[in-house]
C-alpha cells in the first residue's frame, strides 16, 4: 500500500507541474518515483524519505539550471532591456563629467552616460551595454 502512497504523491506533484508550467515540482516528482521504487523494493520509510529528499535535491541542483537555459532560450526581452546591444544616435556630446549625453534609438531620446568614461562626440553611432535607471550606459563602437 505504501508504494501507492509515494506514486500518489508522483501524480500530485505532476498535476501542480502541469497546472503552474514554471518547473516547479517536476524535481520532486523524480524524487517521489525514486521513493516509490524504493519502497516497491522493501526498503524501509526512513530510507525511502532520505531517497526523496536526496534525488530531488540533486535534479534540483544539476538540471534546472540546464532545463531553464532550455526553455528561456527564446524568451524575447521586452521594454527597456530589449535594448541591449542595439546602437543608438549621439545627440547630445556625452561628457560623464559633465553628466550630459543624450542619445536617440527608435525615435525616443534617452539620457546617456558612457561605459569607460570618455566623450562621445554628437552624431556618433554608439552600442547600448546596460541600463542604470533612467540612464543608457552606452560604448563608441570602434569601427566609427
Amino acid at each position: 500500500m505504501q508504494p501507492l502512497i509515494w506514486l500518489g504523491i508522483l501524480a500530485l506533484l505532476l498535476v501542480v507541474e502541469a497546472i503552474t508550467a514554471g518547473l516547479t515540482t517536476i524535481w520532486f516528482a523524480g524524487g517521489a518515483l525514486a521513493a516509490a521504487i524504493a519502497c516497491y523494493a522493501g526498503a524501509n520509510l526512513t530510507v525511502q524519505i532520505l531517497l526523496f529528499l536526496c534525488v530531488s535535491l540533486v535534479l534540483l541542483i544539476f538540471t534546472r539550471p540546464l532545463a531553464m537555459k532550455y526553455f528561456n532560450k527564446e524568451t524575447i526581452q521586452t521594454n527597456a532591456n530589449s535594448l541591449i546591444g542595439k546602437k543608438a544616435v549621439v545627440i547630445q556630446e556625452i561628457d560623464n563629467l559633465a553628466q550630459t549625453g543624450q542619445v536617440r534609438i527608435n525615435d525616443i531620446e534617452w539620457t546617456a552616460r558612457s561605459a569607460d568614461d570618455e566623450k562621445i562626440s554628437e552624431g556618433t553611432v554608439v552600442t547600448i551595454e546596460e541600463i542604470r535607471g533612467v540612464k543608457l550606459i552606452v560604448k563608441q563602437n570602434k569601427e566609427d
